[in-house]
């Protein structure tokens, strides 16, 4: 068998308009693992450039990447600001 030179899939490289980060986030949200959401909006961050969204939501990149680590318990205020910063917002449906 040959070996194959396979660049790792990053989902930050085809997050790339808000309608692709909100179906994105969206997906993660079912999950009942919150880690999975975490680590989604670590993808969606990291495609808007961690330094930027930091700046942008008023938020220290060390204090961001603690938000993000899994098994972390951010606040509603930080998640919030951060959405806010890549143009998307949380939202309550039926089930």
């Amino acid at each position: 068998m040959k070996n194959l030179n396979l660049a790792p899939f990053d989902a930050a490289d085809y997050l790339d308009s808000e309608e692709v980060i909100a179906e994105y986030l969206s997906a993660a949200m079912e999950d009942p693992n919150p880690d999975v959401f975490l680590a989604a909006l670590k993808d969606v961050i990291k495609a808007k450039g961690m330094t930027n969204v930091a700046r942008e939501a008023g938020i220290g990149r060390e204090s961001l990447y603690k938000t993000l680590t899994p098994g972390s318990h951010p606040r509603y205020e930080t998640i919030s600001k951060l959405l806010a910063v890549m143009g998307v917002k949380l939202q309550v449906a039926s089930i």
